[in-house]
């Protein structure tokens, strides 16, 4: 008689999974690993996960989650105007690279690992989170990181659009510039000199922005 899975082992699973993924690389955690850390037998986990790179896509999906709602609450918090959002958009990043284990973009840093790894990025926004392959496959991990980096460079190219500044492709390449930096300083320069640049990005972010809006 099959054993009837325990509630709460597909999250107790992706919640081990996503924690030695991020910790460690995905390429440097096996799928024993998981079994052993979360407590669960081969085949429940693969009930829940029928491949590697399912759960991996799962992990990915769960830190789509995280950013998105991170992302909203920097604009909710922010002044009404635009200019306030957009700024607090590059703030709220830099604070998240501050957090003491914070070890880079999980995106990136799955991308950084399997550069050269196909999967067409789905439809979807950063603001909702929302993919559509446009078919029953299930989408890669890679297409789920690509789809969320794009969506997210979209909704910055968005918020810079609402300024109405005179050459909105090169602000928003500006800023992504400075996204990039964040993330990347954060994965390794920490352990350098304790130091991400969190500040000065931000000051560089607003200095970019009222130039460009003085500009118009």
């Amino acid at each position: 008689m099959a054993r009837t899975p325990a509630p709460g082992t597909r999250e107790r699973i992706l919640t081990t999974a996503s924690r030695l993924f991020y910790e460690h690389g995905v390429r440097a955690v096996g799928m024993n690993q998981i079994i052993t850390e979360a407590g669960t037998g081969k085949n429940l986990l693969y009930s829940h996960f029928p491949t590697k790179s399912d759960l991996v896509a799962a992990y990915l999906r769960r830190a789509q989650e995280f950013r998105v709602a991170g992302a909203r609450r920097a604009r909710e918090s922010a002044d009404g105007d635009a200019r306030s959002q957009l700024i607090a958009t590059v703030a709220e990043v830099a604070t998240l690279v501050q957090h003491p284990r914070f070890r880079g973009c999980a995106f990136r840093n799955y991308l950084a690992e399997f550069p050269n790894e196909t999967g067409t990025a789905e439809t979807g926004t950063a603001e909702t989170g929302t993919t559509d392959t446009g078919d029953d496959a299930p989408p890669t991990p890679a297409a789920v990181a690509r789809d969320f980096l794009a969506a997210t460079r979209e909704d910055l190219a968005a918020q810079v659009a609402a300024l109405d500044v005179a050459d909105p492709e090169r602000l928003t390449e500006e800023l992504w510039l400075i996204v990039d930096g964040l993330f990347l300083q954060a994965a390794y320069r920490r352990r350098l000199d304790g130091r991400v640049g969190a500040d000065a990005a931000v000051d560089l972010a607003g200095r970019l922005v009222d130039a460009a809006i003085g500009d118009r």
